[in-house]
């Protein structure tokens, strides 16, 4: 698979619970929001070229949901709006703004990147590429249970190291 779709997918799947209430906060009918929901995974997806990782990932996709929110509303025209566009925009901000930034996920980056070349194919197998622990073992030529109790290690190290690394820091 592509690594921009797995990096656009992992990304995505972080920033799914903040785009899907803000969403939520817009759209009121459940098959209504699931619809813009899935219209604004589509169109980060077909837009991650244009992402800037430079930039909160989270606040560019909910940039492109608050686009689809407009469009669905545009759609219903026939209906009331509820919502005028300043304050679709005024309410995107204050959800960009609320998003708290986890300094657990910056040791966690610095744990999996300190861990030996096997440990870190190993997580890339089971963590960018979804396979589960047989499939990996078809790959590596080991058993699934040697593969799922590496995997167990390698979990418990990284947990043991950003705990570690959140005391050193005084988290």
């Amino acid at each position: 698979m592509d690594p921009s779709v797995l990096e656009a997918t992992r990304l995505w799947t972080l920033a799914v619970p903040t785009v899907s209430a803000f969403v939520t906060s817009l759209v009121r009918e459940f098959q209504e929001r699931d619809d813009v929901l899935q219209e604004t995974a589509v169109a980060v997806l077909e837009s991650f070229g244009r992402y800037d990782p430079a930039q909160s990932f989270v606040g560019w996709a909910i940039g492109i949901a608050r686009n689809q929110v407009r469009l669905h509303f545009r759609r219903k025209s026939r209906e009331r709006i509820a919502f005028d566009s300043d304050a679709v925009d005024a309410l995107a901000r204050a959800f960009v703004d609320q998003t708290p930034h986890d300094p657990r996920l910056d040791r966690l980056a610095g744990c999996v990147e300190a861990l030996d070349s096997r440990s870190k194919e190993l997580c890339r197998l089971r963590y960018e590429q979804d396979l589960k622990p047989a499939s990996i073992g078809e790959r590596l030529g080991v058993a699934a249970n040697a593969v799922a109790k590496a995997l167990q290690r390698v979990r418990d190290r990284l947990r043991e190291c950003v705990e570690r690394k959140g005391m050193e820091a005084g988290a």
